[in-house]
């Protein structure tokens, strides 16, 4: 049977405690271990508080919420609760009295999971036995099952930013040891989740070391920005996505038995020559399906790891060599060859550029208040109509603005819809984000970074500019400063 228990004040009480709920004595029979108890591991009692609560019962209060099937759901304080329990079971045995235990019931958060869950971790984050990955997993849950007003004021009494949820989960990713290790070098939350980040790209070599560079350039040029942690780990993504896509090639070759050639050693004759090169015994050419059975069918992957089809020795296997002259390789060919890796490498770099570029449009586009700049620059394009601008209009292509206005599903977004339901505040945003998507469009290309047009160096040095202004949370990629440097103000001095 619940008891209530009612003290009187002794001084003002704050509006916070007037609508505080009374004390109650509740069998501890009576109680449940909440679904929203942000602690997850070791919610036992220990053998310590089962003797202490023997011999004196609890005497901290718990709090729960009233279940439907009339029992109370203990999200502070279960291991007490249980120790009360176990101590009652053999109280009579023992001479003991049967204790009950005292409880705040919040009926007020009956539906308030998200709520219940923060007031939880509240609780359990700095007594000791939480592990990281409990108070990890609540942060996340708790944050996510909340409305805006709650989350604005949970985010403010952990101390997080506004982003904590997303930042939370990625933290997860982490094993226990590295999760220690980052709560024992003081690094907060955004900063575990960064460190988590360097898992996905962990096969391409020295990742770990140029991101904690990179890390260290965004600390030093201050405000907490991640501008260039951002760049760098999209590059890294990019170069493990080509040897994922390397890795592949070569297994595709494997499953069909073919040899892939690899770099004869020093001092090794290369026996082998490209299909190109070569001639059936009656001066035929040679390609994939008349060659497939020849036993030195073999093959090299190129630049874009695409099957160069290969015999291993011509000679033995009855193929000519078509005639040719041949030429020594010069100076000139090497530096050709030095060009074409470059712009492999800068292709690369700028299609990776574009996540992070673009991600910090649609944070733009979603804040409450667009920058000024923003603004001028998107009402400079619908006035003028730049070529660009109109021939991307004429597409009638809607994804790319629909991503940026947060729109779920953008693939099939109907921005009729949009339209009749966007807000006269928000008007500007979505201007801005259908000029960032046509120009967008108009740089997509992988190559443009060879020859930027001032328009197209005018949305870039824009958006780093508005990227400093928001203590550097975006800043351009290596390509991309290189592509508008000729462009920058300074340039001509």
């Amino acid at each position: 049977m619940a008891t209530a228990v009612s003290t009187q004040p002794t001084q003002p009480v704050t509006p916070e405690e007037a609508e505080a709920p009374q004390i109650i004595l509740l069998d501890p029979a009576q109680v449940v271990r909440d679904e929203q108890n942000a602690r997850e591991t070791d919610t036992e009692p220990d053998e310590e508080l089962i003797a202490s609560v023997k011999e004196i019962g609890v005497e901290k209060t718990i709090s729960v919420r009233p279940r439907p099937d009339g029992t109370y759901g203990a999200f502070k304080g279960w291991r007490r609760a249980q120790a009360q329990k176990i101590a009652n079971d053999t109280a009579e045995q023992d001479g003991r009295p049967v204790r009950r235990i005292k409880a705040h019931v919040r009926e007020d958060l009956v539906g308030r999971d998200g709520w219940t869950r923060f007031l939880s971790l509240v609780e359990n984050k700095h007594r000791e036995g939480m592990s990281e990955r409990d108070i990890l997993k609540s942060q996340e849950l708790s944050l996510i099952d909340m409305s805006d007003v709650e989350r604005r004021q949970a985010t403010r009494a952990l101390g997080v930013s506004r982003n904590a949820a997303k930042h939370a989960k990625t933290a997860q990713k982490l094993d226990d040891a590295t999760l220690r290790r980052a709560t024992a070098g003081g690094m907060d939350l955004e900063q575990t989740a960064q460190l988590a980040e360097v898992a996905e790209v962990e096969h391409v070599p020295g990742a770990e070391r140029r991101l904690l560079r990179v890390l260290g350039r965004d600390h030093e040029e201050g405000n907490g920005g991640r501008g260039h942690w951002d760049q760098e780990l999209a590059l890294l993504k990019a170069e493990q996505a080509d040897d994922d896509a390397r890795t592949k090639a070569e297994e595709d070759l494997k499953k069909a038995d073919i040899p892939l050639l690899g770099q004869p050693s020093w001092g090794q004759k290369d026996t082998s020559k490209p299909l190109a090169e070569l001639t059936t015994g009656l001066g035929n050419p040679l390609t994939e399906d008349n060659h497939k059975n020849c036993p030195g069918h073999s093959a090299r992957l190129d630049d874009e790891h695409q099957p160069v089809w290969h015999c291993s020795d011509p000679a033995a296997h009855g193929h000519k060599v078509r005639p040719q002259p041949k030429k020594p390789r010069t100076e000139e060919d090497e530096q050709r060859a030095e060009e074409r890796r470059k712009v492999i490498a800068c292709n690369r770099a700028w299609k990776a550029a574009a996540g992070p570029r673009q991600e910090f449009v649609a944070r733009l586009v979603r804040q409450k208040t667009l920058p000024d700049a923003a603004r001028v620059f998107a009402q400079e394009v619908v006035l003028t109509v730049p070529y660009f601008y109109s021939s991307w209009t004429d597409k009638h292509e809607s994804e790319t603005v629909a991503r940026f206005l947060g729109i779920k599903e953008p693939k099939h977004a109907d921005l009729t819809e949009t339209a009749v339901q966007l807000p006269k505040a928000r008007v500007v945003n979505a201007l801005f984000a259908h000029v960032a998507a046509a120009c967008e469009y108009d740089i997509r290309e992988p190559k443009t970074w060879s020859n930027l047009t001032v328009r197209q160096a005018r949305y870039l040095l824009l958006l780093e500019a508005l990227g400093q202004d928001d203590n550097g949370s975006y800043r351009l990629s290596e390509v991309e400063d290189q592509a508008v440097a000729r462009h920058r103000p300074d340039a001509a001095a």
